[in-house]
């Protein structure tokens, strides 16, 4: 159909024209959407057999859960800040790496067992 055509019509034709059109790209969206999910189908088709065959390509998608892991209580802790801790594991904090460095020792920064800040409970118990 030409442009000069489509101009020609009067409204009520155009308007029907639009709704046969429309109705027709349904179908053939629909239609189309159909053929879109077989061929997908059976491109996912070969990979479950392979998922159940070998167990290495299943556990690259599914994973399964992360054990838990019990929580770890910190051993060292900042005077200046003493809500600041470290648990001994890991990178070192920033506060910690300076202290060092300018000349104080681990043990000076060593969480005291039993809520005790005093040095009777630093010697003879086995700290390592």
């Amino acid at each position: 159909m030409h442009r000069q055509d489509l101009e020609a019509m009067d409204f009520e034709e155009l308007w029907l024209l639009h709704e046969e059109l429309t109705k027709i790209l349904a179908e053939k969206i629909t239609a189309e959407k159909r053929e879109l999910e077989k061929r997908l189908a059976q491109l996912n088709q070969p990979e479950q057999f392979a998922e159940s065959e070998s167990g290495a390509a299943a556990t690259g998608l599914v994973q399964p859960p992360r054990r838990k892991y019990p929580k770890v209580v910190p051993k060292y802790f900042n005077p200046l800040k003493p809500t600041e801790t470290w648990s001994g594991r890991g990178k070192q904090p920033r506060w910690l790496v300076a202290a060092l460095q300018s000349g104080h020792t681990l043990e000076e920064f060593r969480i005291r067992e039993n809520g005790g800040s005093s040095d009777r409970n630093a010697g003879g118990q086995g700290h390592s």
